[in-house]
């Protein structure tokens, strides 16, 4: 069964070659796909575990484990299919995780991880992964995402509206950066807004200055899981639906469009052992990242791309060892400046899930999965994100057979 997963089509670089592949653009596009992963993915997080009810150590214990496991998984597979294969979390899984902990123990959710890393790790060494990607139509997938995700959309206006101070000049700054390209360029419009809010913050006297004096190291919280047959129905296939359909999909297709031929197997094995290990500590599902992939491939030559992977992969490392820090710092930050950070984060994926949800077929099992999702109403103690893709898939299926039919046909 093995035999699914991909080879490499050429050989590994030595330590020397990598050293003569790599250079300061490369470092750039690296760092800059690394400080995007640390920015508002952490708020989401922060926001996830913090609504969740979630200590401050536990929060450091899962940042850790989706950056040092999935730092270490990107540093070898850079390496090993020489390739830019950069691993993070799944954002949607995350957020599907938020209303979940308002009726299951964290101890529950972490068994979800385990069984998600596990589903995902046999789908892959029996090659049925592909056909699971296309089991659920794209848009009744997405009409459950942009549910989930509406939330932050709508923080990202409450901060607004109740702390102007911060939340203003943040918003003002990812616009003007989003609006005039060439500055956008020079500064990535999330990271811009993130260096205006906490300089607003730190005016007004709402940041304790002293947060890096002194520098902590990770000590990890070893979770253990407890088995729930609700939690399972919840959230396992959601969440490996976000991973290989949502953010393994979105991945690939940039890499493939920036002439890369990833190994969807491999990938999706490395999702599987990664969520396992990641979940002992807390951490949610491994997935293959859009962004970051497609800030490491977006300039330089094709074949040294893998570089600016292997370097966003050594300071994920460095970021999960340095975890409780940084956590530290996003929990001591003010409401609104979170609230913005990730709702600036997620509003162009809530438009594209929109986009998706009603550009042509399975419109209408796209917004039956969106609109029981954001009813957010729990039945038999199971979540609505699992009841939207129920609910979704049953409308389409009696009344858009003629999709399925047309969806067939092009594949």
């Amino acid at each position: 069964m093995i035999g699914h997963l991909e080879r490499p089509a050429g050989s590994r670089p030595s330590l020397r070659e990598i050293w003569k592949d790599f250079g300061l653009t490369y470092a750039a596009n690296g760092f800059v796909g690394w400080l995007f992963a640390i920015t508002a993915p952490v708020a989401i997080i922060l926001s996830v575990g913090s609504r969740g009810g979630l200590s401050e150590a536990e929060i450091a214990s899962w940042v850790f484990g989706v950056f040092f496991v999935n730092g270490l998984i990107s540093i070898f597979f850079c390496w090993f299919y020489r390739q830019p294969l950069v691993f993070f979390w799944t954002i949607p899984g995350a957020v599907l995780v938020g209303p979940s902990l308002a009726h299951l123990s964290f101890a529950e959710v972490v068994g979800a991880f385990y069984l998600t890393g596990a589903l995902m790790f046999v789908l892959s060494i029996t090659g049925w992964v592909r056909r699971a990607m296309a089991a659920v139509p794209m848009p009744i997938v997405m009409g459950m995402v942009a549910g989930v995700f509406l939330r932050f959309g709508l923080d990202l206006v409450r901060a607004l509206h109740e702390d102007l101070a911060v939340a203003g000049p943040m918003v003002v700054t990812w616009i003007v950066l989003s609006v005039v390209p060439s500055l956008g360029r020079r500064m990535p419009p999330l990271i811009g807004a993130l260096l205006v809010g906490a300089g607003a913050a730190l005016v007004d006297s709402r940041f304790d200055a002293g947060t890096f004096a002194a520098l902590d190291f990770i000590a990890p919280i070893i979770q253990a899981p407890a088995w729930s047959l609700a939690a399972a129905i919840e959230l396992v296939v959601p969440l490996a639906i976000t991973v290989l359909v949502v953010q393994n999909g979105q991945g690939i297709a940039v890499l493939r469009a920036a002439g890369h031929a990833p190994p969807v197997n491999a990938i999706t094995a490395a999702c599987g052992l990664g969520s396992l290990v990641a979940a002992a500590v807390g951490g949610v599902s491994s997935c293959l990242t859009g962004p970051t992939n497609a800030i490491v491939s977006s300039s330089g030559a094709r074949e040294r791309h893998y570089t600016a992977g292997l370097f966003v992969g050594v300071l994920a490392l460095a970021f999960g060892l340095l975890a409780p820090t940084f956590t530290r710092f996003l929990l001591d930050a003010p409401a609104a400046f979170v609230a913005t950070l990730a709702g600036l984060a997620l509003l162009k994926i809530l438009q594209a899930a929109f986009t998706t949800c009603f550009k042509d077929r399975f419109t209408l099992g796209a917004l039956v999965a969106f609109l029981v999702t954001v009813a957010d109403l729990p039945l038999f103690n199971i979540g609505a994100a699992f009841w939207g893709l129920v609910a979704g898939l049953a409308m389409s299926w009696l009344l858009e057979r003629s999709d399925f039919a047309a969806a067939r046909k092009d594949a």
